[in-house]
C-alpha cells in the first residue's frame, strides 16, 4: 500500500466535504430526520391507507405518530414487542400515571426497568392506523418512546427497503 502527498490531499478533501456536509445537516435541523409520507385521501378507508416512512440518516426509521390526536417522534423499532413510551412522552398525552402505575419490570439490555402497562386508543403512522393498542410506558432510561410490534404486528404487512418502510393497515 502506497501513501503519499497526493492520497493525503485527497482524503483531507473527502473528509471536509464529509464534515461539511454533516454540519450544514445539523444547523438545518436535518440530523437523524426522517419524514413520513402523506397518503393521499382519496383512498383512505376505514382503517387508514398506507404509509411510507423514510429512513433517517443515522440507519433508523423514524417517525412522527399520532397517538391519542397528538404527535409523538418514534423510532420503529420490530425488536420491540409492545409500543414503548417515555415517561415524558406519555405525560403529553394526557396519561396520569402514580408510581404504582408502574407495576411491570421488564429486562432491557440497560438492566431491568419498571413499566407501566396502558392501552392507546388509536395509533397512526402516514395513515396507517391500528385502533386499541398495548403499550407500555417505561418508568426511566428509555431516550425516545418506540413504535414495536403491538402497532406493527396488527398492520397487514409492513416491508422494509434500504431507504423506507411501507406501512399497510
Amino acid at each position: 500500500m502506497r501513501f503519499d502527498l497526493s492520497s493525503a490531499g485527497i482524503m483531507a478533501a473527502a473528509v471536509a466535504s464529509a464534515l461539511t456536509t454533516v454540519w450544514w445537516m445539523d444547523q438545518a435541523g436535518l440530523r437523524g430526520q426522517a419524514y413520513a409520507a402523506t397518503p393521499a385521501p382519496a383512498t383512505a378507508s376505514a382503517r387508514g391507507v398506507p404509509g411510507q416512512v423514510m429512513k433517517g440518516l443515522d440507519g433508523h426509521y423514524w417517525a412522527d405518530a399520532l397517538i391519542e390526536g397528538r404527535a409523538v417522534r418514534v423510532m420503529v423499532d420490530t425488536g420491540a414487542s409492545v409500543v414503548a413510551l417515555t415517561p415524558n412522552d406519555a405525560a403529553r398525552l394526557g396519561l396520569k400515571l402514580t408510581s404504582d402505575d408502574f407495576s411491570s419490570t421488564l429486562v432491557t439490555a440497560s438492566g431491568i426497568v419498571r413499566a407501566a402497562p396502558v392501552e392507546l386508543q388509536a395509533v397512526a403512522v402516514a395513515g396507517a392506523r391500528v385502533e386499541r393498542v398495548q403499550a407500555l410506558v417505561v418508568e426511566r432510561g428509555l431516550p425516545h418512546s418506540l413504535l414495536g410490534m403491538s402497532y406493527l404486528g396488527r398492520l397487514s404487512a409492513f416491508t422494509a427497503t434500504p431507504a423506507s418502510l411501507t406501512l399497510r393497515p
